[in-house]
């Protein structure tokens, strides 16, 4: 009798023999957009990926794409950051910093995440019967912070260039901003684990294309004491720990083995596929973000399925530790999404 799904995502993390790689594809509200019915054919063609997926569910011409994410908009989130998008689907980029002078920290208010979440309310006791009803499907069940949690939100509120005076001069007040926002992080995080979840998700880009964002030295002083706060608590009540950070990160794995890391989610041709095989195969579970910046929406089908199985080869095991992820975006044509769907089809259990 196969595995069930949440069964072999465990023994995938945890390295104890799964029986395929676990897949999925992330299309865009952009991509949506701009594919159409295109897009849904591919979906409708591949259940192994879309599994809950029926053809005729989005009104493209009356689609919301969220706050944040719509063309022209000026947005003001929870923390009085604004957001400002120019395609409808893709996230913008914060336009202010409301702690550009430090003075302002004195009197600013974080939002309280028992109420309202980064960018609108939060219905808790939904969560709560949402969970409750995946436990009794008997499926995987997942919480999270929101994306840009820690270090991002840091340079929304300070802006870029002040924050990385802020690291560069140890001003004690960074200290102070960090404090406040663990403290927000940790409300949440809390929330979650006392749903009893499998599994709780971290995310932020730490990187640039080259090198990350801080140094290691910066990082080990200043956030690994804050990721660790956050996820001590997960490891004591026994849920698995996943991180995501767009960008080139290799400086950074070992302070996040150091917090306590179960998956990290890295991408693949940014960080280099050998070198996240020699330094990271089998010291945490690598859940791949599949390339989005060349071979997938510009590349061939054979391009894009060699990528696959080198990715397969390279970062798999009969053991497990390896998930694979990729979020279509604009231009990538149909025609490639398919070729994508065909070349995780075929390599998801290669090794079994």
């Amino acid at each position: 009798m196969p595995l069930a799904e949440r069964e072999n995502y465990l023994r995938t993390v945890e390295m104890t023999g799964p029986e395929w790689i676990p897949c999925r594809i992330v299309i865009s509200g952009a991509s949506y957009n701009q594919l159409r019915d295109d897009i849904e054919e591919v979906m409708a063609r591949h259940p192994i990926l879309f599994p809950k997926f029926k053809k005729g569910q989005r009104d493209y011409d009356n689609w919301d794409f969220g706050p944040g994410h719509r063309a022209g908009e000026d947005f003001e989130d929870a923390w009085g950051c604004i957001w400002r998008s120019d395609i409808d689907g893709i996230e913008g980029v914060v336009t202010n910093a409301p702690l550009a002078d430090w003075d302002a920290l004195e009197r600013y208010e974080p939002p309280d995440p028992l109420v309202t979440a980064d960018r609108g309310p939060v219905d808790w006791e939904a969560n709560r019967r949402n969970i409750a009803a995946r436990k009794e499907r008997g499926e995987l069940t997942a919480g999270g912070v929101p994306h840009g949690y820690l270090f991002m939100r840091m340079y929304y509120l300070r802006g870029f260039e002040n924050l990385m005076c802020d690291f560069a001069t140890e001003d004690p007040r960074l200290q102070d901003l960090i404090d406040m926002l663990v403290e927000h992080n940790a409300k949440i995080v809390g929330q979650w684990l006392d749903m009893d979840v499998d599994l709780i998700n971290f995310g932020e880009d730490l990187g640039t294309q080259t090198a990350s964002m801080i140094s290691p030295w910066d990082f080990a002083k200043w956030i690994t004491p804050a990721y660790t706060k956050l996820i001590k608590p997960c490891r004591e009540k026994g849920a698995l720990v996943a991180l995501h950070s767009d960008g080139y990160i290799m400086e950074l794995m070992d302070e996040f083995v150091k917090c306590g890391i179960d998956v990290i989610n890295p991408q693949d041709l940014c960080n280099g596929i050998d070198a996240l095989a020699a330094e990271v195969k089998g010291r945490m579970c690598i859940r791949l973000d599949i390339d989005r910046q060349s071979i997938v929406p510009f590349g061939s089908g054979r391009e894009i399925h060699d990528l696959i199985e080198e990715d397969v080869r390279k970062l798999g095991s009969p053991a497990g530790g390896l998930e694979l992820l990729c979020g279509i975006y604009p231009p990538t044509p149909a025609e490639n999404v398919e070729a994508l769907c065909e070349a995780m089809e075929d390599f998801r259990t290669y090794y079994w």
